[in-house]
This record gives structure tokens, C-alpha cells and sequence, in this order.
């Protein structure tokens, strides 16, 4: 699980889906590099994230790890957005995870992720739903 430190280091990236722009080539990276691999630039410039993508691929995680039991099945999708960004998100409400496709069109919600204990820190980011519409 993460620590509560930790958590708190990446509230932008979970939180809010901060990426950084590369000042010299504009390659968006996320979550955020101090280098960038495209050209070796170190200057970026913070950039949100849309919400909106398709599937690219997935699977479902039917023996989760610990902290996921009660969420099985455990589908997760690699999610390509809008702008070409891709990044690794459990799909939810989902009642029949062989309804999953590649290609579906989904929208990112912030959601509880997961928690640390009955008195600990509860983990938010985002997850992906079908879109609608």
C-alpha cells in the first residue's frame, strides 16, 4: 500500500491527472519524468488531462491482491485518452466483465481506489466507466 507521504507526493498526478509537457518537443508524459525520453529536455510544463478514451486492451484480475478482494472480478484497462496519452485503470461498474471490449469508449471518474485499514489513509484516483452518449 502506499504511504500516507507518498500519497500526498502524487495528489497531483491521482488527484487531479497532472501530466507534463515537454517544453522543447511537447511530448506529454504521465505520470511525470525530471527527463524527458523523447529529446532529454528537463523543462515541462503541467498539463490536465482529458477524461475521455477508449480501451486499448485489458484483463480481469479474478485473485486480486490484498486490499482488492471485495472488487473481484478486478477488470483493469490499458486506456488510451483523447490526446494519445495511455495509462493503466481499473475498469468499474461493471457488472459482467465479458461485456469488456477493445475499443470501448470510456470516460475517467474520480473514485475510492483503496484504503489502509479501518483508521487509515483512503486512497481517490481515477477509474474508467463506459462512456454514455
Amino acid at each position: 500500500m502506499f504511504s500516507p507521504a507518498r500519497a500526498w507526493r502524487e495528489f497531483p498526478q491521482r488527484y487531479r491527472l497532472e501530466a507534463a509537457r515537454c517544453t522543447e518537443c511537447g511530448k506529454v508524459l504521465y505520470p511525470p519524468r525530471l527527463i524527458c525520453p523523447e529529446c532529454g529536455g528537463r523543462d515541462f510544463a503541467t498539463e490536465v488531462l482529458p477524461r475521455d478514451g477508449t480501451v486499448v486492451t485489458y484483463t480481469v484480475i479474478r485473485v486480486p491482491p490484498a486490499g482488492f478482494t471485495e472488487q473481484t472480478p478486478l477488470p483493469i484497462a490499458l486506456v488510451e485518452l483523447v490526446n494519445g496519452v495511455r495509462l493503466m485503470v481499473q475498469i468499474a461498474d461493471v457488472a459482467d466483465p465479458e461485456s469488456l471490449e477493445i475499443g470501448m469508449p470510456v470516460r475517467l471518474e474520480f473514485r475510492r481506489v483503496s484504503w489502509d485499514g479501518e483508521a487509515g489513509v483512503i486512497f481517490y484516483g481515477h477509474k474508467a466507466v463506459r462512456a454514455t452518449g
